[in-house]
């Protein structure tokens, strides 16, 4: 395809593209203010221009200077390629190894503007998740993936591509690290000076490591929470006729209103920005769309009397709405939400994240630009007003969580009533939803499984399914209970997801699965693969949000009570251990759901392409992605995982973990402390 050779062929320097600026078709990032002094502004355009050869300097220089000043980075517009980016079939790639193709393949899918928030600044998703820096970086990493052999490395800094390094054809194609900043300098003002220099990066989780899949991957995960929360908290399988309300229909947020109507229930979901609220609705996400306030209490009365799933975004600020429902309880004593959380991106809560009341959107975003102190401020009233309608709903009977995206801890920052009297460090009022609902799931072993069909075509991803199906089903008949609820739960998804048409993007799965099950669906793809039922290679991968590939106190390690929550040994150990155990790419990042400085965070990707060789790599590289992170949680004293991996070492002797032996007697530590 010529248009894909082009830009493999590396940065087009004679003639130069045509500077054609910002698409105004496209939704765009916030203007980022990292207040640089004049040496840094200096610095920046200099670290730019080393890109490309003296001889354009004078050309590009000015307007790189521009950019820096009108939006606070230096994207590089004018190398933004002109042609659809997506996820072309992976034969059309001009590349020496079908490993480098695959890669290629999903940073086309990342940038997608199908799929990603902010396409031309490569925004995958999260407000600043970014693939890359510039698009500079894009076009030098297509260049060195058409030409890599399988006796090389991709070495990646931050969105820099260091370039190609001799290594063996059983070595990771790629190695990935974003925002491995020394940790005292870490701060959220340094980040934005950092990324403003172009020499580090927010690649949020699967942004920043290329296996983004769309808003499919967290509607599974949402709609296993929802479906989980009725049970803890509502005593039910049960949804309908229950009112389940939120906010945020951009990047992973959008999945919400489609896990809602999945799980049963009536999803609200408010979103101040009109456009991504437009774009779910058109996807066919959200099932009715309104302004009106009064309008959506309606909505809400009719569809709870009738127990009709419902997905409802409100356009509006999720403050609001929160605080109508509360006026609705004061004046007439009825509870019109049953459960509650937030899923606007608060981990970057100055910079578009978060959109305070009374605002609207186009002024919060202006005075964002000309007056972020000012901007702080808002933000920080209005989480203390949002915290103020959710505690007195939750007094009267409504369930809150906290969906790890900061929000609570964002608004014990600006001063909200959200402290827990005895809780520790990474405890508030209201819940994780890792500690109350997802993390006993983890200590399982079961987390977001991914898969991606690189022919494109949807027959092949049928058949996938139809493949894990088979496999779960066949797994969890000598389950034990509380295993097979898992199996049960992802098996009705995956019999349901086709019809529910997920597919954005690339041709894509997800389901939550175990070391047992993820093993055993890479070896099915693979033998079908080799025999012809499966046309193309298969990338499988995860959401780095999983058993092991994330340390992150306020979200995938809140339920850690051993003290190491804040340690981050388990990310690194999964990183180095995938990279040396077959991945084909492995990634690792500082950042992620939570915020710069939170969260260390690792990933991967591992191609299938039907040979002996990559049934050896997934099955070694699987079982130590989630033994690693089941073995940390045993240690940490979590029963579910000490019997997991009690369970892994019985199945596989050279398994040989280190057990925690639990104190018995409390009082033997009580005379201890007394002496």
């Amino acid at each position: 395809m010529a248009s894909l050779k082009e830009i493999c062929s590396g940065l087009p320097l004679d003639p130069l593209p045509p500077n054609r600026g910002r698409d105004p078709g496209v939704p765009h990032a916030p203007i980022r203010t990292p207040n640089l002094t004049a040496e840094e502004e200096r610095l920046a355009l200099r670290n730019a221009l080393r890109y490309f050869p003296p001889s354009h300097h004078a050309t590009l220089a000015p307007e790189f200077a521009q950019e820096l000043r009108q939006y606070g980075h230096i994207y590089m517009y004018r190398f933004c390629p002109s042609f659809p980016l997506r996820a072309y079939p992976i034969d059309q790639y001009p590349c020496r190894t079908r490993q480098a193709a695959a890669i290629m393949l999903m940073i086309m899918n990342n940038l997608d503007p199908a799929v990603a928030q902010f396409p031309q600044e490569l925004v995958t998703y999260g407000g600043n998740g970014q693939v890359f820096s510039n698009w500079a970086q894009f076009r030098l990493v297509m260049r060195y993936l058409s030409q890599m052999t399988e006796q090389q490395t991709l070495v990646m800094y931050s969105g820099h591509p260091m370039g190609l390094f001799p290594s063996l054809p059983s070595s990771p194609r790629a190695i990935i690290t974003n925002g491995m900043v020394i940790p005292n300098y870490s701060s959220r003002d340094q980040y934005e000076k950092m990324f403003a220099l172009g020499v580090s990066m927010y690649g949020q989780m699967t942004a920043g490591s290329y296996c983004y899949i769309g808003p499919q991957g967290i509607v599974h995960g949402t709609m296993l929470t929802v479906l989980n929360a009725g049970r803890r908290y509502l005593g039910t399988d049960d949804l309908r006729g229950r009112v389940f309300v939120t906010s945020g229909l951009g990047g992973m947020s959008g999945a919400q209103a489609k896990a809602a109507v999945i799980a049963g229930c009536v999803g609200v979901i408010a979103e101040v920005d009109e456009a991504p609220l437009r774009k779910r609705h058109k996807q066919g996400w959200l099932m009715e769309v309104t302004s009106s306030l009064d309008q959506c209490i309606k909505c809400i009365r009719e569809a709870r009397s009738s127990k009709t799933p419902l997905s409802l975004g409100y356009h509006g600020n999720v403050v609001d709405l929160w605080e109508r429902l509360l006026l609705e309880f004061e004046r007439t004593g009825e509870l019109l939400v049953d459960l509650g959380s937030d899923q606007t991106s608060l981990h970057n809560p100055f910079n578009g994240g978060y959109y305070p009341v009374p605002l609207g959107f186009h002024q919060a975003n202006q005075l964002m630009s000309t007056d972020p102190a000012r901007f702080r401020s808002a933000v920080k009233e209005s989480l203390r007003r949002h915290i103020r309608a959710i505690n007195k709903l939750a007094d009267a009977g409504m369930f809150f969580w906290d969906y790890g995206n900061a929000f609570l801890l964002e608004a014990k920052r600006a001063g909200a009533e959200v402290e827990k009297g005895d809780g520790g460090a990474t405890e508030f009022r209201y819940p994780s939803y890792v500690q109350h609902i997802m993390g006993d799931i983890f200590s399982l072993g079961f987390g977001p499984f991914r898969w991606v069909c690189t022919s494109g075509d949807p027959e092949d991803l049928a058949v996938t399914d139809e493949l894990a199906a088979s496999v779960l089903e066949k797994i969890s008949a000598n389950a034990s209970d509380r295993i097979k609820q898992q199996y049960n739960d992802n098996i009705r998804w995956i019999r349901e997801a086709g019809r529910h048409k997920m597919v954005v993007g690339s041709q894509a799965r997800i389901l939550y699965s175990d070391q047992n099950g993820r093993i055993s669906i890479a070896l099915a793809i693979n033998r079908a693969i080799a025999n012809g039922k499966v046309s193309a290679p298969v990338v499988i991968s995860r959401d780095h949000h999983d058993v092991s590939g994330t340390d992150s106190p306020f979200r995938e390690t809140s339920n850690v009570y051993d003290g190491s929550a804040f340690c981050a040994d388990m990310a690194v150990q999964n990183f180095v251990g995938d990279a040396f155990r077959g991945a084909t790419w492995v990634s690792l990042h500082n950042g992620g759901g939570v915020g710069w400085g939170e969260v260390t965070n690792g990933g991967f990707g591992l191609v299938l392409d039907g040979s002996e060789d990559a049934a050896n790599r997934a099955s070694l590289m699987l079982g130590w992605d989630v033994s690693n992170g089941v073995a940390r949680r045993c240690w940490s004293g979590n029963v579910n995982a000490f019997e997991t991996i009690q369970q892994t070492m019985k199945e596989n002797e050279q398994l040989q973990v280190t057990m925690p032996f639990p104190v018995q007697d409390e009082q033997v530590l009580d005379r201890a402390l007394q002496a």
